[in-house]
């Protein structure tokens, strides 16, 4: 077997498992680690691969990191009385909030890989099976064999408005700052990170610091107000900020009135360090 057919066979095996150990490609060829190692440095210098990863150039996913759990909501029949069962109708869906991002990412037929926490339960299951069933890569995702998977329970009256909800998402501060560091090659070839505020302070302070050492693009989403305190003082390395009116108040500690306020808000997190900031404001539209 020539020289070129050992390293185009390495490639492939590669293109088929960008996740591949050393020594397994090392195994599966026959060959030493050292000889393995100087291949994937001819095909880096060659640009066939990207370094760590070994990420293909024409197939570098978006890498969306945070939460995957499944959605309750149960409606009332009737008026609500508290301190008492309520007739009521209910349903479930998956969600997430980087759970979503990769699912409508996939269905635009986008590469995207998934980093998240799940229990060994049928809701974790399901989850990753729903999401590898739309081309989501989930080999990096965190099982957990001593947690149940996150849930959302939102209870609403007969007209439909929340009443309350319930977030059931301690598992996700597993995912921590050494955690991800096992996920590194993953990240550094990423096309792009997408991570969500259900992750500790110091994992999205970690994502930021790497995504900016990686040059990899990050974009941060915010979940709710409580968990506005996850989000580092200091945004450098966050090239998009995408929160609502509410959170942008709780990050700034005021109330804000009216779209002037808004925008001065906005460049207030663009001086502490993000690139660009996008405020939802439900049916009034977005400001940018």
């Amino acid at each position: 077997m020539t020289e070129l057919s050992k390293k185009e066979q390495l490639y492939q095996l590669i293109r088929a498992n960008p996740f591949i150990a050393q020594q397994d490609l090392a195994a599966e060829l026959g060959l030493s680690r050292s000889a393995v190692a100087g291949y994937i440095a001819t095909l880096v210098r060659e640009r066939r691969l990207l370094g760590r990863a070994y990420v293909l150039p024409d197939n570098r996913p978006i890498l969306c990191v945070g939460a995957a759990n499944l959605d309750r909501k149960l409606r009332a029949e009737g008026t609500l009385a508290m301190g008492t069962s309520n007739p009521a109708s209910g349903a479930e869906s998956f969600g997430g909030v980087a759970r979503n991002i990769a699912e409508n990412l996939a269905r635009m037929g986008a590469a995207v890989s998934l980093i998240t926490a799940v229990g060994s339960d049928s809701s974790g299951r399901a989850l990753l099976a729903h999401a590898e069933s739309l081309g989501i890569d989930t080999r990096g995702c965190l099982r957990l064999d001593d947690a149940g998977s996150g849930t959302y329970t939102a209870v609403l009256d007969a007209a439909g408005q929340m009443v309350v909800a319930l977030a059931d998402m301690a598992l996700y501060d597993r995912i921590t700052p050494a955690f991800l560091d096992t996920r590194q090659q993953q990240r550094a070839g990423a096309s792009l990170i997408v991570a969500d505020l259900n992750l500790p302070l110091e994992s999205i302070a970690a994502l930021q610091r790497d995504a900016a050492r990686d040059s990899v693009a990050l974009i941060v989403v915010a979940v709710s107000e409580p968990k506005m305190n996850r989000l580092p003082a200091s945004l450098a390395g966050v090239r998009l900020l995408i929160l609502n009116e509410g959170e942008l108040a709780a990050r700034l500690g005021r109330s804000l009135n009216g779209d002037a306020e808004l925008a001065a808000a906005c460049r207030e997190l663009q001086a502490q360090g993000a690139e660009d900031v996008v405020v939802t404001l439900g049916a009034r539209g977005v400001l940018f």
